[in-house]
């Protein structure tokens, strides 16, 4: 599309973007000597965002017809003839053959969106985009919820966003409509982070699937036998167990980073050149990453080289196992090794408890996102099978990890919580191939009886763990409803097979 503005600012210099920023009244200074940009938005606008057809079958997502496209679209664009707009282009994916040529068009006004995705981009090289985000933060949309709109219009690659100030919609916008793309290229996009892990002379592949908030990027970042970092957020899984990345940078979650247990982390998000949204700090500058007076969702983005360590996708072997993320708080172990169907359904199944990166609607609640990936834009039921598919075309290990608590919240006397140390030992010893295994009479699944560095047995069989302190029919009950519920979801995705459905049974 031809963007038609007040002014453009065409691909300014990382220098020229941060001091736009900084003429943000919404931008101070940290400590660290980054900009950190306050948003009145601060978490996805799911209830907002709409795929544009009028194919009903076409997706399972909320949609809107061709005309209300068209209507948000002229508005948009009036709106725009009278701003000024920075452009930013680049790439999705590094690798030659799958680089997404991409664009974000945003109001000059909101320039840190602009410095945010120039990171998360890799170098343009040349050509025409194929997916683009035009991005009014201060336009309203009456009439559409919150008074905000995300038009994705797939069959142009065009994704319009009105009405929001989180950066996260950039990004979003991008990926989301590059998750057709991979599908039509027999893939599978995957809310995923990636990860080598040296074992002897080899390294094994891992990716690790979950939702913002269940310990991915974390999970991610944290080394065994020195492992390095791939990608802490999207991939593509292609048949034969290639991978392939997607950002030359990352967007970190910052409530309760720690430099103790993530100084990887840490340390590229306290450099000058990273990017702060939402993070408190006091009026001397000072940051405080465990204050939520305003919200849990603080945010950083940085580029891959500022981790200082971390590995190129294109010089990646084949996948060799897959984590699927679960934050919860009840009968879920610590980990479970997973057969191909069960790996399909509990894929499919996505649960979690939301954190707050769903905003307030999901925080706290019990969800099932399929795919862990709330940017998928088909039908979802397609993710599962493909997902099937692509297991059948490399041998690959899946295991479900349980990252949250065993036994209830932590106001809950004797539950236990998993902590990052635990879920390390777990990580390191997958890939060491050191946990004995024994069949679960419950769920069918493989449970752990010894994880080298875990010494707690009923975060492994948290049957054990109900049944010492005389809640066995609690267990039982959460057993059964669990089985019911899930099979009840599987089904409503006529997609699947009839045995990845029953495989929860």
């Amino acid at each position: 599309m031809t963007l038609n503005a007040r002014r453009i600012y065409d691909n300014p210099t990382a220098e020229e973007l941060r001091a736009f920023t900084e003429e943000m009244p919404t931008c101070e200074v940290s400590e660290f000597d980054n900009p950190n940009v306050q948003t009145r938005v601060t978490s996805r606008s799911s209830v907002s965002t709409f795929i544009v057809t009028d194919d009903p079958n076409f997706t399972d997502q909320k949609t809107m017809s061709r005309v209300q496209y068209e209507a948000i679209a002229r508005m948009q664009d009036d709106y725009i003839a009278q701003q000024e707009m920075v452009v930013v282009d680049g790439s999705i994916g590094n690798v030659q053959e799958f680089r997404t040529p991409a664009r974000l068009s945003i109001e000059k006004a909101n320039a840190n969106i602009a410095g945010m995705q120039q990171k998360l981009y890799y170098p343009r090289e040349g050509g025409e985009p194929e997916v683009q985000v035009v991005y009014t933060p201060n336009l309203s949309a009456p009439g559409w919820p919150e008074d905000r709109c995300i038009a994705v219009d797939l069959e142009n690659n065009i994704t319009r966003v009105i009405g929001s100030d989180y950066f996260g919609e950039s990004k979003k916008g991008g990926l989301r409509m590059w998750n057709r793309i991979v599908q039509e290229r027999g893939g599978l996009a995957m809310h995923a982070g990636c990860k080598a892990v040296p074992v002897g002379s080899e390294e094994k592949v891992f990716l690790i699937i979950g939702l913002s908030g269940t310990g991915k990027t974390t999970t991610t970042f944290t080394t065994q036998n020195d492992s390095l970092p791939v990608q802490d957020d999207f991939i593509a899984l292609m048949p034969g167990g290639i991978v392939h990345g997607t950002e030359n940078g990352c967007f970190a979650k910052t409530f309760s980073l720690d430099p103790d247990f993530e100084p990887n982390i840490y340390r590229a998000v306290t450099k000058p050149n990273a990017y702060l949204e939402n993070v408190y700090q006091d009026e001397h500058g000072k940051v405080n990453f465990f204050e939520t007076s305003y919200t849990k969702n603080g945010r950083a983005v940085f580029g891959l080289a500022d981790l200082g360590r971390f590995k190129d996708a294109q010089e990646l072997g084949k996948v060799d196992y897959i984590l699927i993320l679960n934050w919860n708080e009840n009968i879920i172990p610590a980990v479970a090794r997973l057969n191909q169907v069960q790996a399909a359904a509990y894929f499919m199944l996505g649960e979690t408890t939301g954190t707050s990166a769903g905003g307030a609607a999901e925080e706290g609640k019990f969800l099932r996102v399929p795919g862990t990936n709330p940017f998928f834009p088909l039908r979802q039921g397609q993710q599962g099978m493909r997902f099937h598919e692509l297991l059948d075309t490399h041998p690959t290990e899946v295991h479900l990890m349980n990252t949250g608590r065993i036994g209830g919240k932590p106001d809950h006397d004797g539950s236990i919580k998993v902590k990052i140390p635990h879920s390390s030992a777990i990580v390191k010893a997958i890939a060491e191939q050191t946990i004995k295994w024994d069949q679960d009479p419950d769920f069918g699944y493989e449970i752990a009886t010894e994880v080298p560095g875990v010494d707690d047995i009923e975060m492994l069989q948290p049957r054990r763990l109900y049944e010492r302190q005389g809640r066995l029919d609690e267990y039982e009950a959460m057993v059964a409803r669990l089985k019911r519920e899930r099979a009840e979801t599987l089904a409503t995705y006529p997609d699947l097979l009839e045995e990845i459905v029953r495989a929860i049974a």
